[in-house]
Order: C-alpha cells, then sequence, then structure tokens
C-alpha cells in the first residue's frame, strides 16, 4: 500500500491519517476537503463558539506542526465528483484524477433542509461549520428576537447559548416532545423544564410550519398550523436534522442505506473502500451516529483496517450536549429503552442521571446530567454487561464508583 486518500477534511480523516503514521506508514496521504477550513472540532460552534467563549482559531484538532509533521496532502476547497472503484481513482470539480491503493470515504452529514425555498431566505441560517458560524456571528450584530425550528440536541444548543446572550428565542417543535428520537419522555421533560427556566419559549406539536420573508428588515414570518398568529423573527435558525453526505458512495456503487455500510472493520463491500464518522453505519446498532467520538474512534479503525490489523470496531456510543450550567452526556443506544426499567437518581442541584436497565437488570442506556464519573464506571459497566440493583443506582447516599465490574 503506497497510497491512501480520504475524501472529507474531518475528525475521522485527521485521526485515519494520524493513526497511519503512528503505525508506520511511509506512504502518500491525500485528503480532500470541500470545505475552506479542515481538521477542526465542530461541538463547539453551537456552544463556546456561539457564546464568544472561544474563537474558530482555537478549534484545531490538532496544532500546526503536527499536522505539518503527517506529511499530508491537502486539497480544499475541493469537490470529488466520482470514484472509479475499478481503476482506483477519485476525480474532482478541480479537473484532478487522484489514484488510491485504499481509500476513506469520511464526508459527515450537513443541515436538513426540510422546505427548499427556506435556504433562500436571507435571515434562515443553519449550523453545521465554519462558515455557517461566520455567518451567524456577522448576524447577531442586530438581532433580539430569534426562532428556532427544531427541538432536538442542535436547536436547543444553539437555544441555551442565545438566550444567555440575552436574546429572546422560540424553539419550534413538530412532535409532542423534545429529542423525541433520543431520549425518553423523562429526559424530554427534564429538558423542557431546563429551557423555561431560562425563559426560552417552547411550542410543541407544530405539525405544519411556514416560512415567509417579512416586509421588515430582511426578517422572518413564522405560522405554524395554518395559524392566524404570525410572528416575525429577526432570525430563523433550523435545527431539523442531518442529511448525510452519502451520495459519492452511491454513485460509486457501493452498499448504502440510511449511510454507508460498513462491517466492524469499517471496510465497505470494496474491500479497498472504507468509511467512517457521521456517513458510516455503526456496525452493530445498524444506523449512523453522528457523534465526535464516533468519527475519532472509526478514523482509527479504518487505519488500523488498511493495514491489516483488523481490531473491530466496538465503541460505545457516547455523545454529549452542553445547555447553560449542564454538561448532558449519553451514553448507549436509544434502541428500544421504553422496554426498559427506568431507573433516575435525582440531585438536589437537578443534575439528575437516567439509568436504562434490560430485564436482566443490566445497563443499556444512561443520561448523566454534570456527571463525568458515572459516565466513565458506567461505560465499563456497559462492556462487562453487569447487572446492576435499581434501589442502589437511586440512593444518592451510596458511592456509585464502588459498583466495579470483576
Amino acid at each position: 500500500m503506497d497510497k491512501v486518500v480520504v475524501v472529507g477534511a474531518g475528525q475521522a480523516a485527521i485521526w485515519t491519517a494520524k493513526t497511519l503514521r503512528s503505525e508506520g506508514y511511509t506512504g502518500s496521504i491525500t485528503i480532500i476537503g470541500d470545505e475552506k477550513y479542515a481538521f477542526y472540532e465542530r461541538p463547539p460552534l453551537s456552544k463556546q463558539v456561539l457564546l464568544g467563549e472561544v474563537v474558530h482559531e482555537s478549534l484545531k484538532i490538532f496544532k500546526d506542526e503536527v499536522v505539518a509533521e503527517l506529511n499530508i496532502e491537502l486539497l480544499k476547497p475541493v469537490k470529488v465528483t466520482h470514484i472509479d472503484r475499478q481503476n482506483k481513482t477519485v476525480y474532482t470539480n478541480t479537473d484532478q484524477t487522484i489514484t488510491y491503493d485504499k481509500l476513506l470515504i469520511a464526508t459527515g452529514s450537513k443541515a436538513k433542509i426540510p422546505v427548499k425555498k427556506w435556504s433562500t431566505f436571507h435571515n434562515v441560517v443553519s449550523l453545521r461549520n465554519i462558515e455557517d458560524s461566520l455567518l451567524i456571528e456577522e448576524k447577531l450584530n442586530n438581532v433580539d428576537k430569534v426562532g428556532i425550528i427544531g427541538g432536538g440536541w442542535i436547536g436547543l444548543e444553539v437555544a441555551a447559548s442565545l438566550s444567555k446572550r440575552n436574546i429572546d428565542v422560540t424553539v419550534y417543535e413538530m412532535n409532542d416532545r423534545l429529542c423525541t428520537r433520543s431520549v425518553s419522555q423523562a429526559v424530554s421533560d427534564y429538558l423542557l423544564k431546563l429551557h423555561k427556566q431560562h425563559g426560552v419559549h417552547i411550542k410543541l406539536s407544530c405539525k405544519k410550519i411556514d416560512l415567509n420573508k417579512s416586509d421588515v428588515n430582511q426578517s422572518i414570518n413564522v405560522r405554524i398550523d395554518n395559524d392566524d398568529d404570525i410572528v416575525t423573527y429577526d432570525l430563523v435558525f433550523l435545527g431539523t436534522g442531518a442529511h448525510i453526505n452519502k451520495e459519492i458512495a452511491e454513485m460509486s456503487g457501493l452498499d448504502t442505506s440510511d449511510g454507508i455500510v460498513v462491517d466492524e472493520y469499517c471496510q465497505t463491500n470494496d474491500p479497498d473502500v472504507y468509511a467512517a464518522g457521521d456517513v458510516a453505519i455503526h456496525p452493530n446498532l445498524g444506523f449512523c451516529i453522528q457523534s465526535w467520538s464516533n468519527a475519532q474512534h472509526q478514523g482509527v479503525i479504518a487505519a488500523q483496517s488498511m493495514l491489516d490489523q483488523k481490531i473491530a470496531y466496538e465503541e460505545t456510543p457516547w455523545l454529549w450536549s452542553d445547555q447553560y450550567d449542564k454538561n448532558i452526556q449519553i451514553l448507549g443506544s436509544p434502541v428500544d429503552i421504553d422496554d426498559c426499567q427506568l431507573v433516575i437518581r435525582a440531585d438536589d442541584s437537578n443534575d439528575d442521571c437516567f439509568f436504562y436497565l434490560d430485564d436482566e437488570k443490566k445497563l443499556r442506556y444512561l443520561v448523566a446530567v454534570n456527571n463525568n464519573k458515572i459516565v466513565k464506571i458506567a461505560k465499563r459497566w456497559i462492556k462487562a454487561e453487569l447487572p446492576l440493583d435499581p434501589e442502589v443506582l437511586k440512593d444518592n447516599s451510596f458511592n456509585l464508583m464502588k459498583i466495579k465490574p470483576k
């Protein structure tokens, strides 16, 4: 193997490159990114960056000198237009043809725009990359009132950040509760209460949402369920989900469904093509995981697989969300959590933990607020498939760190 090409220049891409070099690979690495910026952390964009606490320059995953030592050929902003798997060649919109021995597709995801017309409105924005962030930063200079479409994690993070900036915020959610796809009713209720306590207005069960231009200063009118009540906002933020960037894989004939199908080694149905990050379907869960840690770990596994090390990807899904003074960490998969026993470890500071136990009392899912220690020990419980006592879990006087797997 002398030539590795990576399509995408995010978390998975740079960790693939770093792992290849760490494992002794000395051949060429070409990374193709369609953004102006590369190799940066995306989670802070809706949190610390939006709050003005950190600058974009600080988002780099590795220092410049570390990246330089990896000896990468970085092409950006360049878009891959076609992959010829038979001849192992990648074609770009800049008329470049790049051959490979091994190829990684790490194209990630982008904001889903539910109504095409909305993308043409001047003051309707989304947030997936630094360029989006810079645009929002510019627009917020003259904003007092913001409407957010979507009550999922990105919508709630933006709501929390804007609320802390003393901006009047209203969240519109189509479902009857917040974060429907990833948490239970109990956690949805917790999130609803948290945001209301901070003055954010929440409108649930908005079955039909219409956006239209206002006659005043490029502002946006929001109308729900064909109601006559129209609310005007200086800015509308779309937190309406993610579109998985799987098109280049589909065009090249790789197996896809909601994302790119990979095995436990991040390998596609083509033995010389791999996928990692948001675009790759989790081999055990059967759906894409959009998280920083998943992108990093899959990037590492993909690199090791290219080097024939065959180390299976077995990471428990883990993600987090910062909202106000709450760090909310989620461990495990939300699949079938309604069939689990919910155990709540309540806290006087509203830093609750929500444990979901299967019929054998084993932990399948955890939502922990401001409790990193419990998350760390819970990862070990899940890996060991350790049965847990619900009464012990809910007892705040008991130190859960004493429950150690053998």
